[in-house]
């Protein structure tokens, strides 16, 4: 008897199949690549050039972040203590603290840089944000460590914390770096407090904004982020980094190459504050926003410590300073944010999926 004939199975079902053994990932098709060219690589050698003319002349005279210093920080500095032939930085190496689809097996390549624009009184990285802590680097030497993190480290990607207000020095540093062999994305990992002039420098050099967008009431961020504008500042820098990179995008490995993740830190007795974001997040930029609902906040810094002047009877609340935020978050704190996140649209989040894969 002759045997059975089987036809081969037809050419899409099996480049479906072939596809969902080889990923392995809950993943929604608009937000899977399979290959990642990072975006200072797409860039003109005119565009380079016209991106580093404008990085010396922002250095010239800084209006750069949303203070407006108008300094020429080659003769002295602004509100941020740092001038303009070098950085300096606290650290660099693989980073293990950030989320999964950032850090990934290897570590994300973070370089943390000293110095801020803002003063937050509960700052987790105080050590280094309210202080000149470090070593001075140039941006050719910056560019140097970014390929050992690159080529030693074998990091996913190059990871810069807290950039805002050395973002000439950054901008060089990108294109150095790609001139030299630099070939993995780039994270701009910031407060928000970015003025659209800088993001405007950095279009076509960032692959990833990491926002953490902190406070949504003005009293909130006068007294804890010793900024009046933050929150205006960044609803309309958070639109601009994702009018450049749109909704967060992975390779199948789970790895993010491009788009945008908020952060939101849940602060304690503040979590109407966090609901109002999530629902302008989904309103205002997409309800397809890739969102982190931090819960680590403890008190730090500022937080907890005495009250200067004359000591006098008082109440234990009374003698520490920002007493009202001198606790962790609650769970039914974090958990409200959360909520009111899911109502009002989002989905993807930086969290253990139900599914035994990740929220992509």
């Amino acid at each position: 008897m002759l045997g059975k004939i089987i036809a081969p199975p037809r050419a899409g079902l099996q480049r479906r199949t072939v596809a969902r053994a080889s990923r392995q990932l809950h993943l929604a098709p608009p937000f899977l690549v399979d290959e990642y060219i990072p975006r200072y690589h797409l860039l003109s050698s005119v565009d380079a050039s016209h991106k580093r003319s404008l990085a010396y002349a922002h250095l010239r005279h800084c209006n750069l972040c949303p203070r407006l210093c108008s300094v020429n920080r080659y003769e002295r500095s602004g509100f941020c203590l740092i001038g303009a032939e070098t950085v300096k930085v606290n650290v660099i190496s693989p980073h293990f603290g950030e989320e999964p689809c950032i850090q990934g097996h290897n570590g994300s390549g973070s370089i943390f840089f000293s110095g801020c624009n803002l003063r937050c009184v509960f700052c987790q990285n105080h050590d280094i944000a309210h202080q000149r802590k470090g070593f001075d680097l140039t941006p050719e030497d910056l560019a140097d460590w970014m390929i050992k993190l690159q080529d030693v480290g074998k990091v996913h990607n190059i990871n810069f914390v807290t950039p805002e207000h050395v973002v000439p020095q950054v901008a060089l540093a990108i294109l150095q770096g790609r001139e030299i062999g630099l070939k993995v994305p780039i994270i701009y990992n910031t407060s928000a407090f970015d003025s659209l002039d800088s993001l405007e420098l950095m279009d076509g050099l960032v692959d990833v904004y990491l926002p953490d967008l902190k406070a949504w009431h003005k009293e909130t961020s006068k007294r804890l982020l010793k900024a009046v504008n933050y929150t205006e500042t960044a609803m309309e820098s958070i639109k601009a980094m994702y009018k450049q990179v749109g909704d967060l995008t992975f390779t199948g490995d789970g790895i993010a190459k491009k788009g945008l993740l908020v952060r939101h830190l849940v602060m304690p007795g503040k979590e109407d504050e966090g609901v109002a974001i999530m629902k302008w997040l989904a309103q205002s930029i997409s309800k397809d926003t890739f969102v982190n609902i931090m819960e680590q906040y403890h008190p730090d810094a500022h937080v907890g410590k005495k009250k200067r002047g004359p000591s006098q009877p008082r109440s234990m609340s009374e003698e520490v300073r920002y007493a009202d935020i001198n606790r962790a978050a609650t769970a039914d704190e974090v958990g409200a944010v959360t909520k009111a996140a899911r109502e009002a649209g989002l989905w993807r989040f930086a969290e253990a999926a139900k599914h035994g894969g990740f929220n992509l």
